[in-house]
């Protein structure tokens, strides 16, 4: 297993912009070669928009990370090209168990419905992810499109000049200038270009701590997450358990605030911890150890005139939910399309203001599911604790108690009420499907709808009547014309249609519902795509 965190997996090459007269300027700059910022360039790049990754680093990051990847963000990295290799590697889960002391008080399942083409959850180490988007990126340059990754490039230094961005950048051969007409910040929690800036964080810091092992072992325990709270073998604390690839799991262990973290991230002081939790005759090889502290944070704006911050660089939550690298993705699914048109002249630049207001309506209500997680597993008194404590036992024999259980509530997609892009609802059909939600998948024929809609503007009509294509503010809408019987288990009905026989939806390039009406009105439908562009 070592191997794939000694090998250079982008390693450093001179590139000819360290050899140029002047600071040669690129449309696209992303700093960080993680899943988001590699999600941000392959998105720029399917558009044919020219962009250029600088990592410090040039390979995969060490240890597992992120691990928990949901249904919505694997959609976005099928439309990307690697979802399908995610969940073929990936382990699939929908279940979940909640312990309280020995006793098994709830389980739930995150996807009960049928008719989509991910699980709800895959478990997949973050290095794999990283080595098949890095894969993906190479076949795409195979393929002509215009994107480089550079390892061991460092940014050094950021100055805004108002129409584009100057960086300085360290290699190994030296420092080289170049310019951004857009630079996208994916650096991290510990963002260098947020403190070259000078910006920070806002919220709240939870004085707790939790230890994370990835442990190689064969074990029977079924593909499904277990938490306890209060378990016989962490007394007082939590508990976490997850299935990984290659016979990987993922152990989480609270260990409360006043601690040494360097004597418990010692092999000698973990080992006798996992022991006590698995048993002295379950044979174990330790892979990675890690202390995390929860922060629930994230910066006031995440656009600063040409610089734009997605992922951990903009906002921060503790990793019960797995909503750290999924919102990230989901970032960068709503930035890449607004910024593509912005680019190309066919949006105003305050198009990129939406942004700001929806991505940071997803991070509030992350911010807010990971605070009501982190209160509930780590309560603060012993009043909090004592109803915590009775919520946990009334929920073993009582379905009401149940959904006040809180283990982390997992990650679902953020739905943008009061977006400034959304435009009318005529069908007031299923509230799932209302403007600003994401569309959920549906069997169509013989495949599945989100393919279908692909990564541009799309009119999608169920036993309704519209133009084979019409063009609005420079911009040419796909159709997309579909039958109710196209589907016959009948979720496309139930998931966009409700009590109607037809309805029209205007979908945007990230698959959120801009518009929808039950026929099409020219004039309606024109308006609303050119408020989905900022031009209304």
């Amino acid at each position: 297993m070592s191997k794939i965190f000694e090998t250079p997996l982008y390693p450093y090459t001179r590139s000819a912009d360290q050899d140029a007269a002047t600071p040669v300027r690129h449309p696209v700059v992303v700093v960080g070669a993680g899943p988001v910022g590699l999600a941000a360039a392959m998105e720029m790049a399917t558009q044919g928009i020219r962009v250029v990754v600088l990592d410090d680093n040039d390979r995969v990051s060490f240890g597992s990370r992120a691990i928990c990847f949901a249904k919505r963000p694997l959609e976005i990295l099928d439309r990307l090209g690697c979802g399908r290799e995610m969940v073929e590697k990936g382990v699939s889960w929908n279940r979940g168990r909640v312990f309280f002391d020995e006793r098994e008080v709830y389980n739930f399942d995150l996807l009960p419905e049928q008719g989509h083409q991910f699980p709800a959850f895959i478990n997949l180490q973050q290095y794999y992810f990283e080595q098949f988007a890095v894969d993906r990126v190479r076949q795409m340059q195979a393929e002509g499109a215009p994107i480089e990754l550079r390892g061991e490039n460092k940014v050094d230094s950021v100055t805004d000049r108002g129409d584009h961005v100057a960086l300085r950048v360290n290699t190994p051969e030296g420092p080289y200038e170049l310019e951004a007409d857009w630079l996208v910040a994916c650096d991290g929690a510990g963002s260098p270009i947020r403190a070259m800036m000078g910006l920070d964080f806002v919220g709240r810091v939870f004085e707790d701590n939790f230890l994370i092992a990835d442990v190689v072992m064969k074990a029977d325990f079924p593909t499904e997450r277990w938490f306890w709270f209060d378990p016989p073998f962490n007394r007082g604390q939590s508990a976490l358990l997850h299935k990984q690839p290659d016979d990987v799991w993922r152990i989480d262990l609270q260990l409360g605030w006043d601690i040494d973290k360097e004597e418990e991230k010692k092999p000698e002081n973990v080992v006798p911890r996992l022991q006590q939790m698995l048993g002295d005759d379950v044979e174990f090889e330790l892979e990675w150890i890690s202390i995390y502290t929860f922060q629930c944070r994230r910066m006031e704006k995440f656009r600063h005139n040409r610089v734009i911050f997605a992922g951990d660089a903009a906002h921060q939550v503790s990793p019960f939910g797995a909503r750290g690298a999924n919102s990230g993705l989901q970032d960068t699914d709503n930035l890449g399309w607004k910024l593509g048109l912005v680019i190309e002249g066919k949006a105003p630049a305050a198009l990129l203001d939406s942004y700001d207001v929806e991505r940071i309506h997803g991070a509030d209500e992350n911010i807010l599911n990971s605070t009501r997680s982190t209160d509930f597993i780590t309560p603060k008194s012993d009043m909090s604790r004592l109803l915590r404590d009775a919520v946990l036992d009334l929920s073993e024999h009582y379905e009401f108690a149940r959904p006040l259980v809180n283990s982390g509530r997992l990650s679902v997609p953020c739905t943008y009420d009061g977006s400034p892009l959304n435009g009318p609802d005529g069908l007031v059909g299923p509230d799932r499907t209302r403007p600003g939600s994401p569309c959920p998948d549906a069997p169509v024929g013989n495949g599945y709808l989100l393919p279908r809609l692909g990564g541009r503007f799309t009119l999608m009509t169920i036993d309704a009547e519209a133009p084979a294509t019409f063009e609005e503010a420079g911009l040419s809408v796909d159709h997309v014309a579909l039958s109710a019987d196209d589907d016959p288990t009948g979720a496309l009905r139930e998931r966009y249609l409700g009590d109607h026989g037809r309805a029209v939806y205007l979908i945007r390039p990230d698959q959120h519902v801009a518009a929808r009406a039950e026929t099409f009105e020219e004039d309606t439908f024109r308006a609303a795509l050119r408020r989905a562009i900022g031009k209304e």
